[in-house]
C-alpha cells in the first residue's frame, strides 16, 4: 500500500539519488530484513531504470527490552554489500528513552556526507570504520577496518562494549585496544575465544570512531563473510 501510494506515482521522474531512514517494525526480523531491504533497493531501481545511489541510517539506540535491535542493525550494515549505498552510524546520536531522538542534524550531515564524497567529489571521508577481517589467534580477536580514515580512535579514552564467546556463544565482556588500524580484543577468562562483537546491546553507545568523527558500526563475527 505505501508503495503503490508513494513510490509508483514518481517513478520515472529523474531522482539524484534516495535517503532512507528506517522505521522500528522490523526489529526482530533480521533475517527477513538481510533478504528484505537489498531486493527492495534493487526493486527501485530496476522500475526507475536507474542505478542510482541509496544511502540508509542505521538505527539507533533504544531500550527495546528485548535484545533484537543489534541483530538488525547487523543486517543494515550487511547491506552495504548491495552496490552503490553507504550508511550512517548513529550509535553516537541516540537516546535509549526516546525510539525518535531528537539529533536529526547530524544525522542529515552524514548522508550529505556520503553524497559529498560520492556524488560530488569532495574530498573527505563519510563514512565510520567498518569490520573488514577478523582473525583469532593467541587467545585474542583481532580485527581490521574499513574507513579508518587518519587512524582509529577511542573517543572517551578507552573502548567499551566489545564482547567475546567460545564455540558457545556465551558472550562475556572484553578488554579492547587499538593498535594501529587493527583492534585487538581479549578476556582473561577466555583462552580460545571463536566469536567477537562490538556495541551489541539494545542501549549500546558508540566508543570506537575514526580521528575525522565517524563512530564504527555495531558488528558481530557470527555474520561476517
Amino acid at each position: 500500500a505505501l508503495y503503490n501510494a508513494m513510490i509508483h506515482p514518481l517513478i520515472p521522474y529523474q531522482i539524484a539519488g534516495a535517503i532512507w531512514y528506517q522505521g522500528e517494525s522490523n526489529v526482530g526480523r533480521a533475517e527477513q530484513y538481510q533478504k528484505l531491504f537489498p531486493a527492495m533497493i534493487t526493486d527501485w531501481r530496476e522500475r526507475w531504470e536507474q542505478d542510482f545511489p541509496f544511502y540508509f541510517v542505521q538505527i539507533a539506540p533504544y531500550n527495546y527490552g528485548n535484545n533484537l535491535s543489534p541483530a538488525l542493525r547487523d543486517a543494515q550494515r550487511l547491506s552495504l554489500k548491495t552496490p552503490n549505498t553507504g550508511m550512517v552510524v548513529t550509535l553516537d546520536i541516540g537516546n535509549p528513552q526516546n525510539i525518535h531522538p531528537a539529533n536529526k542534524q547530524d544525522v542529515g550531515r552524514r548522508l550529505a556526507g556520503l553524497a559529498l564524497e560520492n556524488q560530488y567529489g569532495q574530498d573527505l571521508l563519510s563514512s565510520g570504520p567498518l569490520p573488514q577481517t577478523v582473525t583469532f589467534e593467541g587467545g585474542m580477536a583481532k580485527i581490521t577496518f574499513q574507513h579508518t580514515g587518519s587512524g582509529l580512535l577511542a573517543k572517551e579514552g578507552s573502548l567499551t562494549g566489545f564482547e567475546l564467546a567460545g564455540t558457545d556463544k556465551a558472550f562475556v565482556s572484553a578488554v579492547a585496544k587499538i593498535v594501529g588500524k587493527t583492534v585487538e580484543v581479549y578476556s582473561p577468562g577466555l583462552t580460545d575465544p571463536a566469536y567477537v562483537r562490538y556495541a551489541y546491546q539494545d542501549i549500546s553507545t558508540a566508543s570506537l570512531f575514526n580521528r575525522e568523527g565517524l563512530p564504527a558500526s555495531s558488528f558481530s563475527s557470527e555474520n561476517m563473510e
